[in-house]
Order: C-alpha cells, then sequence, then structure tokens
C-alpha cells in the first residue's frame, strides 16, 4: 500500500517502512506525527482518489531526526566589471519514518 501526501509544499509517495526527508517539523525526536493532507492511496488493485474517503485517510510516522541538509554555494558573476558574490545556505530538514497508512 502507498500513499501520496503533502507537506511543506512538497509531494511524497511514501509507502509502509519509508524514511523521507520532509520540510522542517515542529517535533521533537521520537514524537510520531500525523499528515492529514493524503491527496493519493493507492494497493495491489485499489486506487482512492474521491475526496469523501481522502478526508478521512491519515499517514502517521515517527521523526527520526531534526538536522540541516548539505551547503548549497550560491554564486553570481558578471563578467569584465569585476563583480562576484557568493553565499552559502543549509536547509533545516525533518526526518520521518512512516509507521502506518489509514485509509
Amino acid at each position: 500500500m502507498f500513499a501520496v501526501i503533502e507537506t511543506g509544499g512538497k509531494q511524497y509517495r511514501v509507502s509502509e517502512g519509508d524514511c523521507i526527508r520532509v520540510e522542517r517539523l515542529d517535533a521533537s525526536l521520537g514524537e510520531q506525527v500525523e499528515f492529514d493532507r493524503v491527496l493519493l492511496v493507492g494497493g495491489e488493485e485499489q486506487l482512492i482518489t474521491k475526496e469523501a474517503q481522502l478526508k478521512a485517510a491519515r499517514v502517521i510516522g515517527r521523526v527520526t531526526e531534526q538536522d540541516r541538509a548539505a551547503k548549497i554555494i550560491g554564486f553570481k558573476f558578471k563578467r569584465r566589471k569585476g563583480y562576484k558574490r557568493k553565499w552559502g545556505h543549509r536547509q533545516y530538514f525533518t526526518g520521518v519514518a512512516i509507521l502506518e497508512i489509514k485509509a
């Protein structure tokens, strides 16, 4: 069984046992989180896309890590003008292990 969830403005296809990295959530390590924005639930032969059924669907996960991703380097350059600008950015993320999909 799999589900498509939305969190942090992005969509993720998840199954039970998956570990995903999502935008930072307000939850501590080991805490359970519930994703209620379920867009689709599918199984071996069934596919649930009706809004009424999806409103009751939930995906339960456990927070496994709170960290920052690898550094991304930004660089601007204009030739022959002596202009260079370099900066770095590390995005916060939350690691979530998917425990259960309730349809």
